[in-house]
């Protein structure tokens, strides 16, 4: 499908329209005791506003916008999905980026996110706080996101009146501001969750949340802690030690992390659908990579009916695309393994459960179990997500991922590189183990590619074939793939002093190739 030209728009307009857009909110100040029914529901009406858009766009979920926003840049370079139609103008799977696509996912979380949080936060804080923390949670989730993808970013100086030049944060500077958001939102949702269960407090949320937690408060502290273990294990590499702090304050909250199969964070399918399957289906744009192949059907794996249908070309297979691949004609592979989900999940319970695993394998206190029990739970708590069975005979196995081969071109076939299988070896050494941990936890989080990315940079696992078409003249490795994408362009129009600063808190050159602060090729887990 040709996709539609992006219309950019300078993010400092974005922001200037945020502000200047926020409408005056009557009584911001006044104590709500005293006030008529009829300001309340008013009150509450103004503040709800603003979620909606908040929710359709920390992953944006209109299909064209989509496959720009992530589907061709997390999806694949994560190892997860591959496309058969070669995209001209430039062409992020072969490691050449197209800034044109790339803008999409920067302008929708400031247009879409964060100047809804904006407003949320002018009109609940300190008045209708249940609202303003849980808008702080969905910032986070938004803006890690985007400083994971760019690095350096504008965070601290968002919002800010009168202004036309915004500078960027170090992606440092930016994660701290994370946690404290986070700490900020969890200790004061805490209390209100609290009256909430003992039947002293109704949900004021309810209605606003599209998620499957409803309005439960208490749902929502769960999932700021969980979110908060996740961005403890992304800075392990810069910072253990306040990796370490603030992963063992969120399993030890009194409320803890997500554990059960109702704990995964989802959408509303109704009005919250993923697009990927028509992106994938419809119009053929997507689908199966090889390195999915490889691993999950080395495995055997019995999720993969929940992810991919079978090909169509080969029918009662599951085949994969290899990524960088020259690409004569679309109809050559269209017909591969397409992706099959329509939900959207921001977090899995399976998830949660890797990450205690790997900090148990730090020697971390994350609350009873052991790495491999641990890890053993995640792999049950996938299952159960998707309603699999099998998952005792899957855990048992020592089956390894197999050698891809392309029915089209001989030239892209690959032996196996992920060599590891589902059996944990609780005797093997700890990178064996964070190998395993991380391989099962990126097919757990299919199809959230951007964290699948995310992770892979920060570990190498699990292992990836590498592109056979680099076009990045040199900026990208092809082995270590690409590891963050330029500044975009609207920034660089309409911030340019923005983009300046960022630049400089970057510590390299603005290409794909440049590692980001917790992008570091240093192991701390010992061998």
């Amino acid at each position: 499908m040709i996709l539609n030209k992006i219309k950019t728009t300078a993010i400092c307009m974005t922001l200037l329209s945020a502000i200047s857009c926020t409408t005056d909110f009557e009584s911001i100040n006044t104590n709500p005791e005293g006030a008529t029914n009829a300001q309340l529901e008013q009150d509450y009406n103004t503040i709800k506003a603003p979620f909606s858009p908040m929710f359709s766009n920390v992953i944006l979920l209109t299909a064209w916008p989509y496959q720009i926003f992530q589907n061709l840049q997390g999806d694949i370079w994560s190892g997860y999905m591959a496309t058969p139609t070669g995209f001209a103008n430039g062409n992020n799977p072969q490691y050449k980026l197209n800034n044109g696509w790339n803008n999409q996912a920067w302008e929708s979380v400031y247009r879409g996110v964060m100047s809804n949080v904006l407003k949320v936060k002018q009109q609940a804080e300190g008045k209708y706080d249940e609202f303003y923390y849980i808008s702080l949670i969905i910032k986070v989730q938004a803006m890690h996101r985007i400083a994971d993808i760019h690095g350096p970013c504008v965070y601290s100086t968002y919002g800010t009146p009168n202004t036309t030049v915004f500078l960027y944060d170090s992606q440092e500077d930016v994660y701290k501001q994370m946690f404290a958001e986070l700490d900020k939102a969890i200790v004061g949702l805490t209390p209100i969750a609290k009256a909430n269960i003992a039947g002293n407090k109704t949900s004021l949320f309810a209605s606003s949340d599209v998620s499957s937690y409803g309005g439960d408060y208490k749902q929502w502290v769960k999932y700021a802690n969980s979110l908060r273990l996740r961005l403890a294990m992304r800075i392990v590499k810069v910072n253990p030690t306040e990796a370490k702090k603030q992963a063992e304050l969120a399993v030890a909250h009194e409320f803890g992390v997500l554990m059960t199969k109702a704990d995964t964070f989802t959408l509303q399918p109704k009005n919250y659908s993923n697009p990927i399957s028509d992106i994938s289906q419809g119009w053929g744009d997507i689908k199966m990579s090889a390195d999915m192949e490889s691993i999950m059907g080395g495995y055997n794996d019995p999720r993969l009916s929940a992810f991919f249908l079978t090909s169509k070309q080969f029918p009662g297979e599951y085949k994969g695309i290899r990524t960088g691949i020259q690409i004569a004609n679309k109809s050559d592979r269209q017909d591969f393994s397409s992706v099959n989900t329509k939900t959207t999940v921001w977090m899995t319970t399976a998830e949660v459960y890797f990450l205690r695993a790997e900090g148990k394998l730090r020697g971390w206190n994350m609350g009873s179990g052991t790495a491999q029990s641990l890890y053993e739970a995640g792999v049950v708590s996938s299952f159960e997500q998707h309603g699999i069975s099998g998952a005792a005979t899957y855990l048992a196995s020592t089956s390894l991922p197999k050698n891809y081969v392309d029915p089209v071109a001989a030239g892209n076939n690959a032996n196996a590189v992920n060599l590891v299988p589902v059996k944990y070896n609780a005797a093997a050494t700890n990178k064996v183990q964070l190998q395993q941990i991380i391989t099962q936890k990126w097919i757990a989080n299919f199809p959230e590619g951007q964290e699948a990315w995310s992770e892979y940079r920060r570990t190498g696992f699990p292992k990836l074939f590498p592109v056979v078409v680099n076009a990045s003249a040199g900026t990208i490795d092809s082995n270590l793939g690409i590891r963050r994408v330029n500044f975009v362009d609207s920034e660089k129009a309409g911030n340019p002093q923005g983009v300046a600063s960022g630049l400089v808190k970057l510590g390299g050159a603005d290409n794909g190739g440049t590692r980001l602060w917790w992008d570091k090729d240093v192991e701390i887990i010992q061998n």
